[in-house]
């Protein structure tokens, strides 16, 4: 940082000198006594004077990105919250030259974890990164991907490239953070490849501290009959993400809905029988959610899905799994169990009630409606 800053006065000072003496040749010029040779030097010293200029404006960029960086490498290890660490691992890695967006994939136990900037989630599922064949650990590895002719729709950009590393904690890989280009031929060079693994070697273990502190909370979070996440985990987590789809320009979704008639099913089977209806439910829609969805139940036989990076056309498909799941096979003593289902967008003055009212509104409306069905929150 400090010899960057030593350059930029330098390059400065340069610029200063070089104007003085602009400035004098260009009075020397207005005299009828200049010659070819000093418009000659002038002319050099223009040339020059832009050079400088160039150089200045890119020590500038140069030493706010490493402060940015430094900054980012000084606060990670600050935080236990698991979604700020990734968020701003990634925000960090989509700041390297080139970079279109950026993936975080975490192996997990059962699905692994999954963050992206700048892609889908069904483009982020897609994504399996891998080291070689033989089981040895990679450096890096660097993707390029060919495309046939006409492949892009109009004004798609296409991924075209990307660069993976490791990340690690205590020697173990826990995953790989991933940048991905959309410009085509673009290939990433030796720093850059050390920028990402200076940034993957820091998060790394921020990543694996706020897990584990992340699964210890899950413990108080989760409900203890369908092993969901509770109410209070859901209206939480849904301010925090509807924070970030703000911040970051990005979508979400939100799908509510509940079980109809389930009253009737207590009173014909019993409340003992209806929770062991309820916690295979919970199974099935648990079964059919993307690995980024949040699904919870947030009271009685009321559930909500959080959808991330996700509009309403995603909430609707996955709508017709969950109903698909929960409603074509019997469940139990209660037989075939329907639903209703309310769905709602994030909207740019939306805060996270209000966009879970829009959502609740349109289950009601769904209900009115005749049930079994899904509406839109207006």
């Amino acid at each position: 940082m400090t010899s960057t800053v030593i350059g930029i006065s330098a390059a400065f000072a340069a610029c200063l000198i070089l104007a003085g003496v602009l400035v004098w040749l260009a009075v020397r010029r207005s005299s009828r006594r200049a010659d070819a040779r000093v418009e000659e030097v002038v002319r050099t010293l223009e040339v020059r004077m832009d050079e400088l200029v160039h150089e200045l404006a890119g020590a500038v960029a140069r030493a706010e990105e490493e402060g940015r960086r430094s900054r980012f490498l000084g606060e990670i290890a600050g935080s236990i919250d698991l979604d700020e660490v990734l968020g701003r691992t990634l925000d960090a890695a989509s700041g390297l030259p080139g970079a279109s967006a950026a993936l975080i994939r975490l192996e997990n136990h059962e699905k692994p974890i999954v963050a992206t900037l700048g892609l889908s989630v069904e483009e982020a599922d897609r994504q399996a990164i891998a080291g070689p064949p033989d089981g040895r650990p990679a450096r890096s590895i660097e993707i390029l991907y060919r495309y046939p002719e006409g492949t892009a729709g109009e004004g798609e950009e296409l991924i075209h490239g990307g660069l993976a590393v490791p990340l690690n904690e205590g020697g173990r890989r826990i995953g790989y953070l991933t940048v991905f280009t959309r410009t085509e031929e673009r290939r990433f060079d030796e720093g850059e490849v050390q920028q990402l693994e200076e940034l993957a070697e820091r998060a790394g273990p921020a990543i694996e501290n706020a897990r584990r502190f992340r699964e210890a909370r899950q413990l108080a979070d989760l409900d203890a009959l369908t092993g969901l996440h509770n109410r209070r985990y859901f209206h939480e987590t849904l301010a925090r993400e509807t924070a970030r789809a703000h911040r970051y320009n990005r979508k979400i979704a939100l799908v509510v809905f509940d079980l109809d008639d389930f009253k009737d099913v207590n009173d014909r089977i019993g409340h003992l029988a209806g929770d062991a209806v309820l916690a295979e439910a919970a199974e099935r829609v648990r079964d059919v959610v993307r690995s980024a969805d949040i699904p919870c139940r947030i009271g009685g036989d009321e559930f909500a899905v959080i959808m991330p990076e996700s509009g309403l056309p995603d909430a609707e498909r996955l709508h017709l799994r969950v109903r698909a799941a929960v409603s074509e096979r019997p469940i139990g003593q209660a037989g075939r169990i329907f639903l209703s289902a309310g769905l709602a967008e994030l909207r740019p003055g939306d805060d996270s009630v209000g966009l879970f009212e829009r959502a609740d509104e349109a289950l009601y409306r769904a209900k009115e409606a005749g049930k079994g069905r899904a509406v839109g929150g207006v």
